[in-house]
Formats: structure tokens, sequence, C-alpha cells
């Protein structure tokens, strides 16, 4: 069907229509494959995932409660009077992992009073190198 027929069916279809009527065109309807229409809802579902938006899962970090100014030199239990004069002086409180000695910075530190140079098993939520601390054990 040329360009000028295709003119005039849309034409004759607009001008033989009532009011209130809606023209119908039928088209060639274009198969979607059954694995694109997967793709396209089950991805949204899986980068949601992947991404945590839409969970926050506590992680559990295990190391030595230390502070800011000393870091990871002060991981160990015979820390603690050093680090209650750093924390008094304005240092914060963190934690240097067991692992891989990364110091995260406690972004509630009152839980962890009581808990200077103690090693600890502490469940919260890790944002970058950062902790927010919901529940403190003693190891």
């Amino acid at each position: 069907m040329g360009r000028r027929n295709s003119y005039l069916l849309v034409l004759y279809s607009f001008y033989s229509l009532d009011v209130g009527e809606v023209p119908r065109i039928n088209l060639p309807k274009k198969e979607v494959p059954m694995k694109r229409a997967l793709l396209v809802c089950i991805a949204p579902c899986v980068f949601c995932l992947m991404t945590g938006t839409g969970w926050s899962a506590d992680t559990t970090v295990k190391g030595y409660v230390s502070d800011s100014m000393c870091g990871a030199k002060g991981a160990n239990e015979s820390h603690a009077d050093c680090m209650k004069k750093c924390l008094s002086t304005g240092a914060k409180a963190v934690i240097v992992t067991d692992g891989d000695q990364k110091v995260l910075t406690v972004d509630n530190p009152d839980v962890l009073k009581g808990h200077e140079g103690h090693h600890i098993a502490a469940s919260g939520e890790v944002k970058d190198d950062s902790i927010h601390i919901e529940n403190v054990k003693m190891l």
C-alpha cells in the first residue's frame, strides 16, 4: 500500500465516523519475544537487590575499640587508658577490624561506653568508613 493510499484510508475512516466514535486502524502487531519481556520485568528487580535499595541489612564487624587519634596502633586491650584520654581531648571512637585493620568511625559512640580497648563484635549498618552500631557483644 502506497503512502497516498494510506492517507486516503485515514481520511476515509475519519470522514465516515459518527460523533463519539474512535477511529480504528489495524496496524501490524509487533511480536515481543518472551525472553525480552521477562528481561524487562526481572532486570529492575535484580538491580534493586544488587544495589541494596530495597532492604538494609545489618553487618557484624569484629575488632578492637580504639580512638581516631591512635587508630590501628591502639587495637589492643592495653590501650583502654590512652583511649579514654584521647576521647576526652576530642577524638572519636572507632573500631579497628580484625582482618584488614580497617578503621570504622562509630556514628553512635555512646553504645561503646565501657568497652574501651575491648575486642568486640558490633552489629549495625556500615556505610563507607563508618558504622551505626545496633548491638555490641564482647569476644
